[in-house]
């Protein structure tokens, strides 16, 4: 069995051979199969002419026709996405989700579970007299909210308990 192309050894004893067979040469592309006819959209049967003249019937093909541009396209919206913001203590600078402007948070102080614990524990040791409602008035005692100074919406809260 000989392979198409030029891939032939020199006759002699030290033969060496030369480049080695294109890809189309070793597989033999187009060379022993004849190419099959356009396909078209819809059903396709009919007679095709084999190799050796005599005609066979191939099976039925279907293709799907290539859509055309499309009037009803949906537009894609880009969303960009926050990293979450950690709220302490101070004021933060970030954009606010209500109204989508950058702003820097405005404070407000409430009393939490730190500050009841702190005003509980004034009690027990003796500070009954007023001196325990103390914690009341510290801030860093205190829950701290962050509010938005431009609609006021609440944007996070510090809870220090």
């Amino acid at each position: 069995m000989s392979v198409p192309g030029s891939y032939q050894a020199a006759a002699g004893p030290s033969s060496v051979p030369t480049a080695p067979p294109s890809y189309d040469e070793t597989v033999a592309v187009n060379s022993y199969f004849p190419m099959p006819p356009a396909l078209v959209p819809g059903p396709t049967t009919g007679l095709v002419t084999g190799p050796d003249g005599k005609g066979m019937n191939p099976p039925a093909y279907y293709t799907q026709p290539v859509p055309g541009p499309n009037a009803n396209a949906i537009a894609v919206q880009t969303v960009y996405v926050q990293r979450p913001v950690s709220f302490f203590d101070r004021p933060v600078q970030m954009c606010c989700p209500s109204c989508n402007k950058m702003i820097v948070t405005q404070l407000s102080y409430n009393a939490g579970a730190l500050t009841w614990l702190s005003c509980g524990s004034l009690c027990l040791l003796g500070c009954v007299a007023g001196c325990c409602f103390i914690p009341f008035c510290v801030d860093a005692l205190q829950d701290v909210d962050h509010y938005c100074p431009n609609c006021k919406a609440l944007l996070g809260t510090y809870k220090r308990l």
